[in-house]
């Protein structure tokens, strides 16, 4: 017997509806491209993205048509956003800090029909222009006052683009199944992958983002997004804000640390996310100026590892809550937050701060275990490590245009991290698999090393990476970006991680280094790092 129930499909425009007909007065801020900050209303960006809508289906566009974005955080941006998937096509997001190479594949891949740039990239399109050949029409995220010159085909300027039409258009009406946003993953090995959401999966994926344990926005709040909407729908932040009618604040291209607490100071904002690279930008602006962070009430780390250093200076210099996440693309994106619960209420703080260095517990809608090299479930003790799986609504089952089934027998997604989950249900990343140091029998964690690493004063950024040893198979070295003016010295970085990792995991060596090569999401690319140094060897 079924239930009762209305069928009521879950599209990604009824956020957009609901926020406007309920929260349609509720101010959205830009920083805008072209410099000056720019305030919009929940309600103007419906009527707007209704308009996108209207536009796209005059240029023929229809049902399942990729339609790309090339840019930053902004108003425009989230109108073509919700225009585009409203209008029955798919949201293609492409990320600019990607290699030319692989821009290339992705977007003759996807078969991106007409693409929206905004005016930052219009030189690195116009370079590429002839190596995307199934784009026929761009539309630059700017007004007819600011258009540029440009021999991109069909190119007009966003603003007279949806001024030629009205809002009289309505929302496409499709199975809730249906393809609503693709996005690549980084491409760290071989060719990127496309990552299709549907509108179930991400509105489902909203709502477990605004679960209190998650992100937790009220129409209250006034959220910041900083990391970029083309990192896996912006951590969903794009849906759950609407959702909730919460403020929601886009820095545009200003990801600099002084560009960033300007609009945490002028907009009150109460809560915001990013990757630990924005946040050492800002706690250095702030360590510069002596600001404090007087709005702020919760940030959230993630995108890579949070070092345990930074959680300490915003938890205890700022009396900032700090919620450690992690996830991936495969995930929509959000699969861990660091949240402390009930059962954590009576630890010290000290305790409670070394449980937030975990990327934390899933959300409902999130199922997650490690196993063994056998496929076996492991225990949830906090020590053991296993291969992490997940599954749930919002997590892949295939790739775009790959004919291959990426699950495990019994439906499991293999997200390629070694981890350990205790007995409280927190999970701790401690390698990606194809990173994990193996010596004499044993996994060391690079991560961990990194981590503490990052600690030791003198030190800007550190990478660990698993060299060949004749007898333990393998061993860390360490790899150190040395702070602006400092002069540490490879004893004083081992002398520092004396006490702070197991003996056995100390390096055995330490390698200081200008700069260490990071994906364009920002993760540390061991694979190229390992071949840097293939041919390094330890000392007796």
């Amino acid at each position: 017997m079924l239930g009762l129930m209305q069928d009521y499909p879950l599209l990604t425009h009824t956020i957009l509806d609901h926020a406007a007909l309920n929260h349609g007065e509720r101010e959205q801020v830009t920083r805008s491209v072209e410099g000056p900050i720019r305030s919009t209303t929940l309600a103007q960006i419906r009527t707007r993205a209704l308009k996108v809508a209207k536009a796209l289906a005059g240029e023929g566009v229809s049902l399942g048509d990729r339609i790309a974005t090339m840019a930053w955080n902004t108003d425009r941006h989230l109108e073509t956003w919700f225009g585009i998937m409203g209008n029955g096509a798919i949201c293609h997001t492409l990320n600019p800090r990607l290699f030319a190479d692989q821009l290339d594949y992705i977007v003759n891949h996807a078969e991106d029909d007409i693409m929206f740039v905004d005016l930052t990239f219009v030189p690195l399109v116009e370079a590429l222009q002839n190596r995307f050949g199934t784009v026929r029409k761009y539309i630059v995220l700017t007004d007819s006052e600011h258009m540029p010159e440009t021999s991109l085909p069909g190119a007009v300027a966003y603003e007279d683009w949806i001024a030629a039409v009205d809002d009289d258009f309505a929302w496409g009406d499709f199975d809730e199944n249906t393809a609503a946003a693709l996005c690549y993953t980084s491409g760290t090995t071989g060719n990127p992958k496309g990552v299709l959401y549907s509108h179930r999966s991400n509105v489902l994926h909203g709502l477990t983002v605004n679960q209190p344990d998650v992100f937790g926005l009220t129409s209250e709040d006034v959220i910041m997004a900083i990391v970029p909407m083309f990192h896996a729908n912006a951590w969903a932040l794009t849906y759950a804000a609407p959702a909730a009618g919460a403020k929601l604040v886009m820095p545009g291209a200003g990801m600099d640390g002084k560009s960033i607490y300007e609009l945490l100071e002028n907009e009150k904002v109460t809560a915001t996310a990013a990757v630990p690279t924005v946040w050492l930008g800002l706690l250095q602006y702030l360590d510069e100026t002596g600001k404090k962070l007087p709005y702020l009430q919760k940030v959230v780390i993630g995108g890579a590892a949070c070092p345990p250093m930074m959680i300490r200076r915003f938890e205890l210099d700022f009396d900032v809550e700090v919620i450690h996440g992690w996830g991936m693309t495969e995930m929509s994106p959000v699969g861990t937050t660091g949240k402390l619960k009930h059962a954590t209420l009576n630890l010290d703080r000290e305790a409670r701060l070394k449980l937030k260095e975990k990327q934390g517990r899933t959300p409902y809608l999130v199922e997650m275990k490690i196993v063994g090299d056998d496929g076996k479930e492991l225990p949830r003790d906090g020590k053991v490590f296993g291969h992490l799986l997940v599954r749930g609504p919002a997590v892949s089952k295939s790739y775009f245009k790959l004919d291959q089934d990426i699950l495990t027998a019994d439906g499991w997604f293999d997200t390629g991290d070694i981890a350990t989950i205790d007995s409280l249900g927190f999970m701790q990343i401690t390698d990606r698999d194809k990173d994990v140091i193996k010596s004499g029998g044993e996994w060391i964690s690079s991560i961990e090393i990194e981590n503490e690493a990052v600690g030791c004063p003198g030190v800007a950024e550190a990478a660990v990476i698993g060299l060949p040893h004749p007898k333990w198979s393998e061993r860390p070295l360490l790899l150190v970006i040395r702070e602006v003016g400092s002069d540490i010295d490879k004893e004083a970085v081992l002398v520092y991680l004396d006490g702070k990792i197991a003996k056995w995991w100390m390096p055995d060596d330490v390698v200081f280094v200008d700069e260490i090569p990071h994906t364009a999401t920002g993760k540390i690319q061991k694979m190229t790092l390992r071949e840097q140094f293939k041919d390094f060897e330890f000392g007796d």
